[in-house]
């Protein structure tokens, strides 16, 4: 008689079941098929009358299963016959050890059924096994029947009543997701296994362009050593890049959810570890991820894919950065001097080429043409992503898929990033030295002003006085510093009449920065009040007394000590008279310290010295060389609009502005 028999489901394992994608379906019950020995498995599908999916058919040659084994094989999700290591008759390794890979048939019809036909005692026999979606908990096998007729051994499952149409399946993505899974384990057992997928068979040679193997550095789980590799397959047609999670066979058990934007480039990796045999084994190969040694190996392997690719990128960019050279077309003269340089020629030839690869008749353009391009490319290289984005868009018409994936290749880069920060360092050490000689030097020093020209300079440089600070103020009355104040902090606070000087009606403050500082206690901030000085004007006695009154008049506003602020105040300039040497407590400058007022007075050069300090590891390691000539000239063309007469003799008798201005009437 026909047996009915439990099946002992732990609900974590059904959730996972009936999730499952449909390619990661359809790949466990091949491999079940594999498992059993099949040399050759057959995907087909069945439609109506009306062309919609009617049944999705898995048919393969394997040994079947023995009508006396096949309660055992339902029985339970979280056990399997399959022991790690263990091998069909044939010498090929298993797949599947965790007795759960029969259940996916449900994860894409609501009815599954197989047909055995297996051999015992020389003879043929046949049997059902039937499952439902609405009744995963039994499984219903029926008796068996010797075979009287013509019959191949093997199991034929009949998914009916499909969830989906699953065209997927017979298009080229499909075809190549289920490639992907399978490409390793049908390139080691060549003359072995095969696939067929509706009619064609997959022929994963035909579709990898090369492959490569990398060790890593081992997953350390409770003190346990186990290693790891990664094997790279490239593909010569569109693939999802993907990154899987393998056994010691390279079996697939889980794909990671990484992104990849590495050029034109398709490929799936495979990192595999003894570890993940253990995991398979224990049902935890889904957490996997959740493992910090684990993420790091993850990690390690993505990494070593982008290295890959990029080195690639940079080789195949050669051949072609030769032929621009022999043209002189190529935007850069020489070899490059520095490792900076490197990096930046790097990054430039694998975009440019990518660019000249989706433009079609960029290698019919005539020459001038052509360098007139490849200059503006990487002119928008150098400076920034999103000029890069103009170029593409304007200029070179570039299509809007191509511009995605070259500006995203730019911004996820780490070869991009070396070469922003290197610019970054680059141009702030201009600028440093640049702005030493606008200070020190005794013709522009003369001819500086301090309102309309050097405060409008170090406004748009406020990293001069810490990376912490935004600026907040700029050249404002102490009552629109309230204001400010008020935003950041307390909308309680009722602004009601103007901040009074201690001495004038009104005062006027060059920069205000604002820090927000992470405390214990709520309406924690860091103002920093900037006194700018022309460098002819000796910070004396007439300066202190401005930025003490500036400091006494926050010190007395009942509505600045309501909140809980610090206020650091500070005057600069050239030099300091020997009133205030007598004054400053320290080298950092400070002259008067209360609980949340701190007054400083510093010289330019120890504003300058601090930032070079801050720097120097970076330049050093960028490599990175300004001289004063360079440096001049970047201060120049970069600030133009403020330097005018600075720089040019005739400019001598103009205006003087550095005396102490900022006292004015309300």
């Amino acid at each position: 008689m026909p047996e009915q028999y439990p099946v002992e489901v732990q609900p974590d394992f059904l959730e996972k079941i009936t999730r499952a994608k449909p390619v990661q379906a359809l790949s466990e019950l091949v491999w079940n098929a594999f498992d059993a020995d099949a040399s050759i498995v057959d995907v087909s599908f069945e439609y109506n009358e009306l062309n919609a999916l009617d049944a999705i058919v898995v048919k393969d040659d394997g040994d079947g299963i023995p009508r006396a084994d096949a309660p055992g094989f339902f029985r339970s999700l979280g056990g399997s016959w399959k022991k790690p290591g263990a091998q069909t008759a044939s010498g090929r390794f298993l797949h599947g050890q965790e007795g759960r890979g029969r259940f996916k048939a449900l994860a894409l019809g609501r009815t599954a059924e197989w047909a055995v036909v297996y051999e015992r005692d020389e003879k043929l026999w046949s049997y059902s096994i039937k499952m439902t979606a609405i009744d995963i908990r039994h499984v219903r096998i029926s008796d068996e029947d010797e075979v009287t007729g013509k019959a191949t051994l093997g199991v034929t499952l009949t998914i009916g009543e499909p969830l989906k149409d699953y065209r997927t399946f017979t298009l080229d993505a499909g075809r190549q997701e289920l490639t992907e899974v399978f490409a390793l384990y049908l390139a080691d057992y060549e003359d072995k296994a095969r696939i067929v997928l509706d009619g064609q068979a997959i022929n994963p040679g035909n579709a990898i362009v090369s492959r490569k193997t990398f060790n890593l550095m081992d997953i350390v789980i409770d003190g346990k050593e186990h290693g790891a590799r990664l094997h790279v397959v490239e593909w010569k047609t569109a693939a999802n890049r993907a990154l899987y999670l393998c056994n010691q066979q390279r079996f697939p058990l889980v794909q990671v959810d990484r992104r990849f934007h590495i050029g034109p480039f398709q490929f799936s990796g495979y990192l595999y570890s003894p570890y993940f045999d253990c995991a398979q084994k224990d049902g935890t190969i889904e957490l996997a991820e959740m493992q910090t040694p684990v993420v790091a190996a993850i990690d390690e392997a993505q990494q070593t894919i982008k290295d890959y690719f990029r080195t690639r990128a940079a080789e195949d960019a050669r051949t072609v950065v030769e032929e621009w050279k022999d043209e002189q077309v190529y935007p850069f003269a020489g070899d490059p001097m520095t490792s900076v340089e490197k990096v930046e020629r790097q990054v430039f030839d694998i975009v440019a080429v990518n660019v000249a690869r989706h433009l079609p008749d960029f290698s019919t353009t005539q020459s001038k043409n052509k360098a007139f391009q490849l200059r503006m490319l990487r002119q928008a290289i150098e400076r920034s992503p999103e000029e890069l984005q103009v170029i593409l868009d304007e200029v070179l018409r570039l299509p809007k898929r191509q511009q995605e994936e070259l500006a995203q290749l730019l911004r996820d880069t780490s070869l991009s990033s070396i070469i922003g920060a290197a610019k970054i360092v680059s141009d702030r050490l201009k600028f440093l030295t640049g702005l030493e000689a606008v200070l020190f030097d005794p013709e522009p020093k003369k001819r500086l002003k301090e309102r309309s020209q050097l405060h409008r300079i170090i406004a748009q440089n406020c990293w001069l006085f810490g990376e912490e600070f935004s600026l907040s103020v700029d050249d404002q009355s102490l009552t629109q510093v309230l204001i400010e104040h008020k935003k950041m902090l307390d909308p309680k606070i009722v602004i009601d009449e103007p901040v009074k000087h201690v001495s004038q009606t009104r005062g006027i403050v060059d920069l205000m920065l604002s820090k927000a500082t992470r405390q214990h206690r709520a309406n924690q901030l860091s103002h920093l009040v900037v006194e700018l000085k022309a460098p002819k004007v000796d910070i004396g006695s007439d300066e202190v007394t401005q930025i003490q009154g500036y400091a006494f008049s926050v010190m007395s506003d009942p509505r600045f000590a309501k909140v809980g602020v610090t206020w650091n105040f500070w005057v600069i300039s050239d030099k300091l008279a020997p009133y205030t040497e007598h004054l400053v407590q320290d080298e950092s400058g400070l002259i008067l310290a209360k609980p949340n007022v701190n007054i400083y007075a510093k010289t330019w050069g120890q504003v300058l010295d601090e930032n070079r300090a801050r720097m120097k590891f970076f330049q050093d390691r960028l490599d990175v060389q300004v001289d004063k000539t360079s440096s001049l000239k970047y201060l120049q063309e970069r600030y133009s609009a403020y330097l005018e007469g600075v720089f040019e003799a005739e400019d001598d008798e103009l205006e003087n502005e550095g005396e102490p201005s900022d006292a004015a009437s309300v």
